[in-house]
């Protein structure tokens, strides 16, 4: 793929265009350390273009019927299947993406704008007659102007959460890409404009958190955000909103999420949902299985299963479709993880990996690593640590293990491997995570179902229904039947 050929500019009222002030940012490829090209970074006169592009196009698009809009929806799920070989490369150069990720996360993109196409047709207000004299009702009203501030690691998936609910329920959105993965979202703008979506109601910009996206954050006439990202940066949009215009908010802020393998599980199930959770995306996934419980009388099996999965995996550049992990996002990242790996190297048994690894001298790599016999309270079990590192610890009662596995400030994704469905729903019941995966792992996920933390894993929840909510506002208007 030439240099050329990438788009690298931002994305207002359906055209292409250069930043007006900021300077460009330089994209490497983390796989070989290799220049891609230079991304065009958002300042305020850029997001104002954008605000007032939204601006204009909400009236129209607000009203027009779900019949002529629907088309739209299913016009780009397929645009983004017809070009995902391109989009795949494109995410493969910016962040080192294997093509079975790719695979998976542009169909789940695909898949969520072909879901939006008529759930929009769900949203409804209420009546009621229980006010003598009078008729109540209730509006769905969208917002107008929104936002969404997306991450990195899995960029096109959460392209997709934030723009399509927010573009079905009548809002024109501006969404902040990452500075380090914007291809295959600026990709996708072109397909939006293919499809027919018209100027104004999806804008895209990039650039980096503390100055694009504080912009964005406290904006006076931007009146919905939605992050998903870091605890960190989500408390900076909470505090954002209350220093700006108040405006609504839903976060959603990674996790830590255990997965309890107890005495009574299929092993081989187990041992293959858990590593498949940690170790694909190269481990950067906020739901991935990262601290694992196992029952003491079946610890050493797993931890002989779980290595030997873990060293059959092919390690490389993703340019090889074969390859399963690929370098972590950056230098940053990698360089994060090794500082945490290196804060904690005393904490416990290091069986495998625990270090930098490179491809012919390039590339930012982490070996595959699990660490077991480490306390609660060490950073390798309280801080995120986003790479394919796993911690693997013992239990002996359902009590201590449920009570481990909730302390955390973490909430987002659990795991439960049993046999007893009597045990199974009670830990579903107790276990204090926004979803609980009995008998599977993350990211399997119900496709209607919501997604969303407790704790400081976040406010609010995504997908399905759910997310058509955070982007509608309600009024009553009632009607006296009483009125001379």
């Amino acid at each position: 793929m030439s240099e050329q050929a990438i788009e690298t500019r931002l994305f207002i009222d359906n055209e292409f265009v250069p930043s007006q002030t900021e300077p460009t940012f330089p994209l490497y490829n983390p796989a070989t350390e290799h220049h891609v090209a230079d991304i065009h970074q958002a300042g305020i006169l850029d997001i104002d273009a954008a605000v007032a592009a939204a601006e204009r196009a909400f009236p129209s698009w607000r009203d027009k019927p779900i019949t002529e809009k629907a088309p739209l929806f299913g016009k780009l799920s397929q645009l983004i299947l017809r070009d995902a070989d391109e989009l795949w490369n494109l995410e493969r150069v910016a962040m080192g993406r294997t093509y079975g990720f790719s695979k998976f996360e542009i169909q789940g993109c695909s898949g969520i704008f072909a879901q939006h196409a008529t759930l929009a047709l769900n949203v409804a207000g209420s009546s009621s007659l229980n006010t003598p004299g009078m008729v109540t009702f209730t509006l769905k009203q969208p917002f107008g102007v929104v936002a969404g501030i997306i991450p990195w690691n899995v960029s096109l998936i959460m392209f997709a959460m934030k723009v399509a609910p927010a573009i079905a329920t009548g809002n024109c959105v501006i969404i902040k890409s990452s500075e380090k993965s914007p291809l295959g979202v600026l990709k996708i703008a072109a397909l939006i404009k293919e499809a027919g979506f018209p100027p104004g109601v999806v804008n895209i910009v990039t650039g980096a958190g503390p100055k694009a996206g504080s912009l964005i954050a406290h904006h006076m006439k931007i009146r919905k955000v939605a992050f998903t990202g870091s605890i960190s940066v989500g408390k900076k949009i909470l505090a954002a909103s209350a220093n700006s215009n108040l405006k609504k908010v839903t976060l959603e802020l990674g996790g830590k999420s255990p997965a309890i393998i107890f005495e009574d599980a299929d092993l081989e199930q187990a041992v293959r949902s858990v590593e498949f959770s940690i170790h694909h995306n190269s481990g950067q996934h906020c739901q991935a299985n990262s601290r694992v419980f196992v029952h003491r009388s079946i610890s050493d099996s797993f931890i002989q299963k779980l290595l030997e999965l873990f060293n059959s995996r092919k390690i490389g550049n993703p340019e090889d479709k074969s390859v399963f992990q690929g370098p972590q996002g950056d230098r940053i990242q990698r360089d994060r993880i090794v500082s945490i790996l290196q804060r904690g190297q005393n904490d416990g048994k290091v069986i495998c990996g625990g270090k930098a690894s490179s491809i012919d001298d390039k590339g930012f790599f982490i070996e595959p690593t699990i660490i077991t016999d480490v306390a609660d309270e060490s950073i390798l079990m309280t801080e995120e640590i986003f790479g394919p590192v796993v911690i693997v610890n013992v239990f002996d009662t359902d009590d201590e293990v449920l009570f481990r596995a909730n302390n955390t400030e973490y909430g987002l994704y659990s795991s439960v491997y049993t046999r007893n469905v009597e045990r199974a729903l009670k830990f579903a019941k107790f276990l204090e995570a926004g979803a609980v995966g009995l008998n599977c792992s993350a990211p399997t996920q119900g496709l209607d179902m919501p997604v969303g933390g407790w704790k400081q894993s976040g406010i609010g929840r995504e997908m399905h229904m759910y997310s058509l909510e955070n982007y509608l506002e309600t009024n009553l208007g009632f009607e006296s039947s009483m009125a001379s």
